[in-house]
C-alpha cells in the first residue's frame, strides 16, 4: 500500500517534466492538441450542438499539468483555434459575431482558471518538495550530530572514570611512603572510594546516553565489590525489581551507599568467617524505592548506635542519604526471622526514581 502511494508522489514531485528540453515539451503539447481535435471530430455526431470545446479542455489541463503554464497557454491557443475553425458555426471559418465572441470568452475564462490552478498546485507542490528535502537533510544532520554527541558523551564518561581511578592509584602509591597506620588507613580508604566512584561513573550510562537500569547496575556493582574483596567463600545474592531507573543526581550516591553497605558486611559482619551470604534487594514501593543489604554474619553489637558510629563508611552513607532526603537504617535482623546478621535499609523518596511509562 505504501509503495503504491509513493509512486504517484514521486511522479508529481518531478513535475513539470523535461524542463531542460523545451522543444520536446512543446512538441508533445501540439500532439495532445491534435489528438483532442481528432477525438472531437470523430465524436462530432454523438455530441449535441453547443459543445465545441469538450475534448480540448483535457488537452489544456494535461499540457499544463505535465509541462507547466507556458505549454498550457500554447495548448489553449491551439485548441481554441481548432474549436473556432472546425466546430463553431459557420464551420471552416473564423466568424466574429456576438455569439462566437461570447463562446470564445467563456472558453478563455475556463482555460485561464484551469492553467492558473494547475500552476498554483505545482508551485505548492514544489515548495512542499523543497521543504521535505530540507527536513530530510536536517534529520540527517541531526542524526550525525546525535551520533557524534553520543560518542563524545561516552568518551567523557570514560575519561572522568579513568581520571578518578588514576587519582585513586596515585593515592595508593602515596600511601606506600607513609608509616603512620592511621594516615595509611585514611588514604587507603580514600583511594578505594575513588576507585569505586570511577567504576560507577563509567557504568552509569548506556551507549546511547540513557541511564543504566538499576537491576543491571546493581548486579555489576555488587559483583565488582565482591571480586575486589577477594572473599571467594562469601556469596552475594542480588534481587532487583526490573524497570527501576534512578535520576542522575541519585544514581551515584545510591551506588556509593550500596558499595559501603556491602563492604561493611564483609569487613564487620563476616570478618571472621570464610563463608557466608550477602543479600541485596531493591524494589519499588508506594513510598518510593527501597534498597536493602542483608548479611548472615555476627550482627551488630547490642549497644550499637548508627548515628554515633565513627566509621567513615557509615558517616559517608549518612551524609549521602540526607542529600537524597532518604531514610537510612542499620539494625540486626529480627530474632523471629530465624536468621542472624544485620541489614542496612535505604528508603528513597519517589522523586528520586524516573516514573515508569
Amino acid at each position: 500500500m505504501n509503495r503504491s502511494l509513493s509512486l504517484p508522489h514521486a511522479f508529481i514531485e518531478r513535475l513539470p517534466l523535461i524542463p531542460e528540453r523545451p522543444l520536446a515539451r512543446y512538441g508533445i503539447t501540439v500532439v495532445l492538441c491534435v489528438v483532442a481535435a481528432w477525438i472531437r471530430w470523430e465524436l462530432d455526431a454523438a455530441f449535441p450542438p453547443g459543445y465545441p470545446y469538450l475534448t480540448f479542455f483535457p488537452a489544456v489541463i494535461l499540457s499544463s499539468f505535465l509541462f507547466g503554464p507556458r505549454p498550457g497557454i500554447v495548448a489553449a491557443l491551439i485548441c481554441g483555434l481548432f474549436a473556432w475553425y472546425l466546430f463553431i458555426p459557420p464551420r471552416y471559418g473564423l466568424a466574429f459575431d456576438y455569439r462566437t465572441l461570447v463562446s470564445l470568452g467563456f472558453y478563455a475564462g475556463v482555460v485561464v482558471v484551469d492553467i492558473a490552478l494547475v500552476h498554483l498546485m505545482q508551485r505548492a507542490n514544489s515548495r512542499l518538495h523543497l521543504a521535505r528535502e530540507e527536513v530530510r537533510e536536517l534529520a540527517e544532520e541531526r542524526g550525525v550530530l546525535a551520533e557524534r554527541t553520543q560518542l563524545l558523551f561516552q568518551e567523557l564518561q570514560h575519561r572522568v572514570g579513568n581520571n578518578l581511578q588514576m587519582i585513586g592509584a596515585v593515592l595508593s602509591l602515596q600511601m606506600r611512603g607513609l608509616e603512620e597506620p592511621i594516615a595509611r588507613r585514611a588514604i587507603a580508604n580514600a583511594a578505594s572510594r575513588l576507585q569505586v566512584i570511577g567504576r560507577i561513573q563509567r557504568q552509569l550510562y548506556l551507549a546511547d546516553g540513557e541511564l543504566v537500569p538499576l537491576d543491571r547496575f546493581v548486579h555489576e556493582l555488587s559483583g565488582q565489590v565482591m571480586e575486589s574483596s577477594g572473599r571467594d567463600g562469601i556469596a552475594c545474592l542480588v534481587a532487583v525489581q526490573p524497570g527501576i531507573v534512578l535520576r542522575p543526581d541519585a544514581a551515584v550516591p545510591v551506588a556509593l551507599i550500596l558499595s559501603e553497605a556491602i563492604a561493611n558486611a564483609l569487613e564487620h559482619g563476616l570478618a571472621t568467617r570464610d563463608s557466608g551470604t550477602i543479600r541485596v534487594e531493591v524494589r519499588r514501593e508506594a513510598e518510593g524505592v527501597t534498597l536493602g543489604v542483608e548479611d548472615d554474619g555476627i550482627g551488630l553489637p547490642p549497644d550499637f548506635e548508627p548515628e554515633q558510629a565513627e566509621s567513615i563508611g557509615l558517616r559517608i552513607s549518612r551524609v549521602l542519604s540526607r542529600q537524597l532526603e532518604a531514610d537510612l537504617s542499620l539494625k540486626n535482623l529480627a530474632p523471629d526471622s530465624g536468621s542472624r546478621g544485620a541489614i542496612m535499609t535505604l528508603r528513597l523518596p519517589p522523586n528520586r526514581a524516573i516514573p515508569q511509562e
